[in-house]
């Protein structure tokens, strides 16, 4: 499957893509390094992208508790 990254404009994540098939958030950090984060519900992935959401905060109070590893 392609992804569909979205830019961010955040210090710790450079873009951003979701695959609702298998409820998963990817995430490029800016040394290019992609990661993967499993169980993320659509709900989750509208928290994690909500206007004035800090990406950073969420990834390391919420993302971080779900399975993960780096992606590729």
């Amino acid at each position: 499957m392609q992804l569909d990254w979205q830019p961010v404009d955040s210090k710790r994540i450079v873009a951003e893509a979701y695959n609702p098939d298998t409820e998963t958030i990817y995430v490029r950090f800016p040394n290019g390094i992609e990661w993967y984060y499993e169980a993320c519900t659509p709900d989750v992935w509208e928290a994690f992208t909500s206007p004035g959401q800090s990406r950073g905060q969420f990834l390391h109070h919420t993302l971080n508790d779900k399975p993960n590893r780096r992606h590729g």
